[in-house]
C-alpha cells in the first residue's frame, strides 16, 4: 500500500513540475517580430486634446439610429487603364473599446464614441474582380488620431489586409500573398493618418490640417501600391467654393494627389473625390486619375434590413 502511495505523489509532483516548466516557458518565448514591435510602442504617447463638444444638431444627425450610405459612380485606375465600378461610404456612430479595439456591445464609461467609416469598392480587372474595403474609427469628441484603420482587398490572384492599432505607438500588421511583403508587423511615430481625413471631413471640416505635413497614405494606396507602409510627406489645402469645399493632399515623392469635395453645411456630404497617381508598374506606370461621383444618399438602419424584400434598396442606391 505504502509502495502505491508513493508512486501516487511521484505522478503528481511530476505534473506540476511539467506544468510549471511549460507555463514558464511560454512567458519567455516569444515571435521575434513580437518583441520587435513591444519594444517600439513603450513610449509614452503625447496627451490627447480636450474633447471637443458635440453639437446638438450633430447628435440630433447622428443618433438617430441609422447610418448614412452614399453610392457613387467609379472609374478606378488600375493597371495602367481605367476601369467602371461602384464606390460606396457608410458612415455610422458606435461605441468603441479603446482597449481590445473593437465595437463595445454594452455600454460603458470606458467606451469611446467613434464616427465609423466603411468604405467600398468593387470594379472589374479583365476577367477578374476586385473587391475593397477599409475600415476607421475615428472618435467623435475630435480629440486624438483615429483608433483604427483597417484594409482588405480580395480577387483572383489572392488577398492581402493591413491594420493600424492606435496604441502607445501606432502599431501596423500586414498580410500578403506577395513574396516581398508577406506577413509584417512594424510600428510608426503618431502622425496624420489619410484614412481618417474623411472621418474628419464629416465632424469638423474646418480643422482639417493644412500646409506641410507627415502623412500616412490610405492603406488601399499603399498595399495596392507596393509601397513601404510609413509617413510621406505632403502638402495639404482647403478651398472653399460656394456651397462646397475641396481638401486637397499632394504627395510630390509619390506623384500623387488627393482631392476631397464636399458641402460646406453640415452635414458636410462627400460629393465626389478623385486620386491622381501613376498606375500599372515599372516603365509602363501611367498617370491616371480614378474619380468617384456621387449617385444617391441613404439614410437607414441597414443592419435590420437583412431579408430579401429589402433588396430594392440596392436599386434606390444605384447599386
Amino acid at each position: 500500500m505504502k509502495k502505491w502511495i508513493r508512486i501516487a505523489l511521484f505522478v503528481m509532483l511530476f505534473v506540476n513540475v511539467t506544468v510549471w516548466f511549460q507555463s514558464c516557458r511560454e512567458n519567455a518565448v516569444k515571435d521575434p517580430q513580437d518583441l520587435a514591435v513591444n519594444t517600439k510602442t513603450t513610449e509614452t504617447s503625447a496627451e490627447k486634446v480636450a474633447k471637443r463638444p458635440v453639437s446638438k444638431i450633430f447628435k440630433e444627425y447622428w443618433y438617430a439610429g441609422e447610418a448614412e450610405i452614399t453610392s457613387y459612380q467609379l472609374e478606378q485606375a488600375r493597371y495602367g487603364e481605367m476601369r467602371e465600378g461602384t464606390a460606396v461610404l457608410i458612415f455610422v456612430t458606435e461605441p468603441f473599446l479603446p482597449e481590445i479595439q473593437v465595437k463595445a456591445d454594452q455600454s460603458n464609461q470606458d467606451n469611446v464614441p467613434v464616427l465609423k467609416l466603411n468604405a467600398t469598392k468593387k470594379y472589374l480587372t479583365g476577367i477578374y474582380p476586385y473587391s475593397i474595403m477599409s475600415s476607421t474609427f475615428y472618435p467623435v469628441h475630435d480629440n486624438q488620431h483615429a483608433l483604427k484603420t483597417s484594409f482588405s482587398a480580395q480577387e483572383w490572384c489572392g488577398q492581402v489586409y493591413a491594420q493600424i492599432n492606435n496604441r502607445d505607438r501606432f502599431e501596423v500588421t500586414s498580410h500578403s500573398y506577395f513574396e516581398g511583403e508577406a506577413d509584417q508587423s512594424l510600428a510608426l511615430q503618431k502622425t496624420i493618418l489619410e484614412n481618417e481625413l474623411w472621418n474628419k471631413v464629416r465632424i469638423n471640416p474646418d480643422d482639417l490640417p493644412v500646409g506641410d505635413l507627415d502623412v500616412v497614405p490610405s492603406l488601399e494606396y499603399i498595399r495596392l501600391g507596393h509601397k513601404e507602409i510609413k509617413a510621406y510627406r505632403a502638402t495639404a489645402n482647403l478651398d472653399k467654393d460656394g456651397k462646397t469645399s475641396t481638401y486637397t493632399l499632394h504627395y510630390p515623392e509619390l506623384k500623387r494627389t488627393l482631392s476631397i469635395a464636399f458641402t460646406n453645411d453640415f452635414p458636410h456630404t462627400i460629393e465626389h473625390w478623385s486620386e491622381e497617381f501613376k498606375s500599372g508598374f515599372g516603365k509602363n506606370a501611367t498617370l491616371l486619375t480614378t474619380k468617384a461621383t456621387k449617385i444617391k444618399l441613404l439614410k437607414t438602419p441597414y443592419w435590420q434590413q437583412n431579408s430579401n424584400k429589402y433588396t430594392v434598396l440596392r436599386d434606390t442606391l444605384g447599386l
